[in-house]
């Protein structure tokens, strides 16, 4: 089947995550920014899956946030995925992910850790 013009949006949705610019949130908000948006009742449009896991987790909802984490494969969202596991805590399965992520585990307070993540999707 053709793709049509009314089926592009919603591929392009499907990829967003996984797109180099999107990923890091789409470039359009620093991290002074993204943490502003904790007001908000929803993460920013423009926020990959690892910062839409941040965002939920920062708001407490630990299932969302991982839920984000696992359903995004680059090694970004490994390294959310195992600062998700070390605050839940699990330490064998946040090693797990260290591992899959290239980077050993964090050795820093869990909030220098959030901080730092958003940083890395989120340069200022």
């Amino acid at each position: 089947m053709p793709l049509t013009d009314a089926m592009r949006p919603s591929i392009s949705a499907l990829t967003r995550d996984f797109d180099p610019i999107h990923r890091k949130g789409g470039l359009t908000m620093d991290p002074a920014q993204f943490r502003d948006s904790l007001a908000a009742t929803t993460p920013p449009q423009t926020a990959s899956l690892s910062l839409q896991a941040l965002w939920w987790d920062a708001k407490g909802d630990w299932a969302k946030a991982h839920q984000c984490a696992q359903s995004d494969p680059g090694p970004t969202a490994a390294a959310v995925h195992a600062y998700l596991h070390r605050k839940e805590p699990d330490p064998s399965n946040a090693k797990y992910w260290y591992g899959r992520a290239g980077r050993p585990p964090a050795d820093n307070t869990l909030q220098q850790e959030w901080h730092a993540l958003v940083s890395e999707l989120l340069p200022a």
